[in-house]
């Protein structure tokens, strides 16, 4: 099974997503670091979307200044531009699978689509 993770190494809970994807026999794993390659609106519309989730819920408050923006009550597309153009408002880690997507917070959540 192939997987794609969006990963930030200086989160414990993707580096802990990170380590169950690659302990996880069968597992193909590719990661992007996405604070370095970040995902276009269009592909992180996507991933929300087969996430079940909507963009908003897809964006990081803390340590950022979403909340100051107006972010949280912005339009998808207002939220997926800024998540694109600084993707540090992206929370993390997201990870897809054949089996679909996961916002992996708490990290077990990846097991859904494994």
């Amino acid at each position: 099974m192939k997987a794609t993770i969006w990963h930030n190494p200086n989160c414990g809970t993707s580096r802990k997503t990170l380590a169950i994807l690659q302990e996880t026999p069968g597992v193909d794993v590719t990661i992007v670091e996405y604070l370095k390659n970040p995902p276009s609106a269009e592909k992180l519309g996507q991933l929300y979307r087969d996430a079940g989730i909507t963009p908003a819920q897809g964006l990081r408050l803390r340590g950022t200044d979403a909340e100051e923006r107006g972010l949280p009550q912005a339009s998808d597309s207002e939220v997926l531009a800024a998540m694109a153009a600084e993707p540090v408002l992206i929370e993390r880690p997201l990870v897809e699978t054949d089996k679909g997507v996961r916002l992996c917070r708490p990290q077990e959540k990846v097991h859904e689509i494994l």
